[in-house]
């Protein structure tokens, strides 16, 4: 049986991330011989449609069942859809949450969506009113080199977004 783990980082020892559509990796393990794949979140910085995205990257993977934090309306649908078991809540290591589901310890199944459409946008994308950028989690940080990696592309995702108001500022200036 394979199964889906959202996770911080790219092995087994790595925290759970407790976002689907935005979580740093997915782990696909095999639970016969623990094998496994760690695929890094292209969705991660989507401006829209990282759950579905995501889901149906999981689903193209061919897993029985995800287990994860939290999981929105729209990736919870595509899921679903898909015949995923959806397993939520779930947090701690990913090699201990493996070894509760294979004993059984893990199998509410979620009813449905866990959190609003867009929660998982926390990470500095959604810029409104107020905005603050997230602060570094003590509990559990980053490696330095996937901190370093994750703020570069924050950073150019910020520069296009920026320039897309300034292109748009730019255009209603001229119809004055």
């Amino acid at each position: 049986m394979k199964v889906c783990i959202t996770s911080k980082g790219p092995g087994l020892d790595s925290e759970m991330d407790p976002r689907f559509g935005r979580c740093q990796y997915f782990l696909f393990v095999d639970l016969e011989t623990l094998g496994c794949e760690a695929v890094e979140n292209p969705n991660i910085g989507a401006a829209g449609g990282a759950g579905i995205q995501s889901a149906q990257l999981v689903a193209n993977k061919g897993v029985e069942a995800l287990i994860t934090g939290q999981v929105g309306p729209n990736a919870f649908t595509t899921l679903q859809a898909a015949g995923i078991k959806i397993l939520t809540g779930a947090s701690g290591k990913v090699r201990e949450v493996l070894d509760k589901y294979q004993k059984g310890q893990i199998s509410s199944s979620a009813q449905g969506p866990t959190v609003r459409a867009h929660f998982g946008m926390g990470r500095g994308r959604g810029m409104g009113v107020g905005f603050q950028p997230p602060a570094p989690s003590p509990a559990t940080p980053d490696p330095p080199g996937e901190e370093l990696k994750a703020l570069k592309k924050q950073s150019q995702e910020l520069r296009e977004q920026l320039d897309k108001i300034t292109e748009r500022l730019e255009k209603l200036d001229t119809k004055k």
